[in-house]
């Protein structure tokens, strides 16, 4: 047990590492609009998302290493991921385990129910969520939902952004 918490941080450690040393691309990124900084109360992290060019809060995560964009979902309950960004860290659920019915947008579809170990947006890491697997179809955009959410501190929305803070 401890070894594999021991290999998560350094995981954690060596993602951050390589963000901070690959060059940023030419275009803006969604974790750039993301401001990272530290709350007036010692210990404690923040970020603000502002919205995008259609009013939704996107940010970037990281999932075992892997960067993933989330949009901020504060009506989802769980996490969702859609099954190309899932793979990207391992996660290939059967067709068996998609056992859960959701509702989205465009109807109601099969979800597979999982747990993630650790995920880190901004500098929060949240450890053990709830999770839902959905076709590539069914959702386009991978939503940080309440699962992720009500293990913070709080958030709000504040002066025209989407404060997180641990």
């Amino acid at each position: 047990m401890i070894f594999a918490a021991v290999l998560v941080a350094l995981g954690s450690v060596m993602a951050q590492l390589a963000d901070r040393l690959m060059p940023a691309p030419a275009q803006a990124s969604i974790a750039s609009r993301a401001t990272v900084g530290m709350a007036s109360n010692a210990g404690l992290r923040s970020i603000a998302i502002s919205r995008d060019a259609r009013g939704h809060f996107q940010t970037d995560g990281r999932i075992d290493g892997q960067r993933l964009a989330f949009m901020v979902d504060t009506g989802a309950s769980v996490v969702a991921l859609n099954q190309t960004s899932a793979a990207r860290f391992g996660l290939r659920p059967r067709p068996t385990e998609y056992t859960a019915k959701v509702s989205t947008a465009n109807g109601t579809v099969k979800a597979a129910p999982t747990r993630i170990a650790m995920l880190d947006v901004g500098g929060l890491v949240v450890r053990d969520i709830d999770a839902m697997v959905l076709p590539d179809e069914a959702l386009s955009e991978n939503l940080l939902g309440l699962s992720f959410l009500s293990k913070l501190k709080r958030f709000e929305y504040a002066n025209g952004q989407m404060v997180l803070e641990q």
